[in-house]
C-alpha cells in the first residue's frame, strides 16, 4: 500500500512538472511542443521496445493510429489552452474526461451506467460551470479547447479499450508519440521559434517527465490497493494549482476553488462506485 501511494505521488509531480513546462514554455506554440513531447518520450519507449524484443508495429494497427491521432488532438489542444487559461485549471477541466468516456462507451462499447454515475457527472458538470462564472481568468475560447482535449481524452479511453491486451501498453504509447513527432513536425514547420540555451533541455524534459509520469501511476495501479489509491492521481490538480500560483501568479477565486473541488470530487465518486 505504502509503495503504490509513493508510486501515485511520483506521478503526480512528474505530471506537475510537464504541466508546469507546458505552461512556461507556452509561447513556443502546440505544434512545436507536441514535437518535443514525442522526442523525449520515444527515447524511453523505443529503448524499451528494443531491449525486450517487442514487434514495435502491432497487431491491431488500424486501432493504434486512431489512438495516436486521437491522443495527439486531445494533447495539441491542451497544450494551446493554457495560453488562455491558468494551468490549474486547464488540468482540472482536462480531467473531465472519464465522463466523456463513460458516454462513447454506452454508445460504442454498449456499456451501462447506473443512475447514480450520473448525479456524479452533474456534479462535476457543476463544477465546471462555476470555474467559468466565478473566475474572470476562464476565457470562452480556453474553455472550449480544454473541454474538446476532455472529450478526445474520453476517446483514447474508448479506444484503449478495445485494443484491449491485444497489443503490448508501450507499443501504444510508441504509436501515439510517433503520430504526435509526426503531426507536431508537421504544425512545426508553420510555427517554429528556435529555442534558446537552456530552452532545448526543458522542451526535451517535457517528454521525460510525461513518460515517468506515465509509468509510476502504471505501476501504482499494478498494485492490489488501486481501489484505495485512485483518487491520489487527482492530487495533481492540487499540486499544479499551488505551482502556478507560486511560478506564475495564477490567482483563483474562492468559489471556483470550490468548483474544481466539485469536479474532482464527482470524478472520484464515480471512479469509486464504478469499483465497488
Amino acid at each position: 500500500m505504502k509503495k503504490a501511494i509513493y508510486f501515485m505521488l511520483l506521478s503526480a509531480v512528474a505530471f506537475t512538472l510537464m504541466n508546469v513546462l507546458v505552461k512556461y514554455l507556452a509561447h513556443f506554440g502546440g505544434g512545436q511542443l507536441v514535437f518535443f513531447r514525442a522526442i523525449g518520450s520515444l527515447f524511453f519507449t523505443m529503448g524499451y521496445l528494443s531491449w525486450h524484443k517487442i514487434p514495435k508495429l502491432g497487431n491491431q494497427r488500424k486501432l493504434l493510429v486512431l489512438r495516436g491521432l486521437v491522443g495527439v488532438t486531445s494533447m495539441g489542444l491542451f497544450f494551446v489552452s493554457v495560453n488562455y487559461l491558468p494551468i490549474g485549471s486547464a488540468v482540472s477541466l482536462r480531467y473531465m474526461a472519464p465522463i466523456f468516456a463513460t458516454i462513447f462507451a454506452v454508445f460504442f462499447l454498449r456499456e451501462r451506467v447506473k443512475p447514480l454515475q450520473w448525479i456524479f457527472f452533474l456534479m462535476a458538470f457543476a463544477g465546471v460551470l462555476m470555474i467559468k462564472g466565478f473566475d474572470p481568468n476562464i476565457s470562452t475560447l480556453g474553455l472550449i479547447l480544454i473541454i474538446g482535449s476532455a472529450i478526445f481524452s474520453g476517446m483514447v479511453y474508448v479506444i484503449i479499450n478495445k485494443i484491449g491486451i491485444g497489443d503490448h501498453p508501450v507499443v501504444i504509447v510508441n504509436y501515439f508519440m510517433w503520430i504526435s513527432l509526426i503531426i507536431g513536425g508537421v504544425l512545426s514547420m508553420f510555427y517554429w521559434t528556435t529555442p534558446v540555451g537552456i530552452e532545448w533541455a526543458l522542451l526535451l524534459s517535457l517528454g521525460v517527465f510525461g513518460y515517468f509520469g506515465q509509468l509510476f501511476m502504471t505501476k501504482a495501479f499494478q498494485s492490489q490497493a488501486t481501489n484505495k489509491i485512485v483518487s491520489l492521481k487527482y492530487v495533481e490538480v492540487i499540486f499544479t494549482m499551488i505551482v502556478g500560483a507560486i511560478w506564475f501568479g495564477d490567482v483563483y477565486p474562492f468559489l471556483s476553488i470550490i468548483g474544481t473541488l466539485l469536479v474532482i470530487t464527482g470524478l472520484i465518486l464515480n471512479i469509486w462506485y464504478r469499483r465497488k
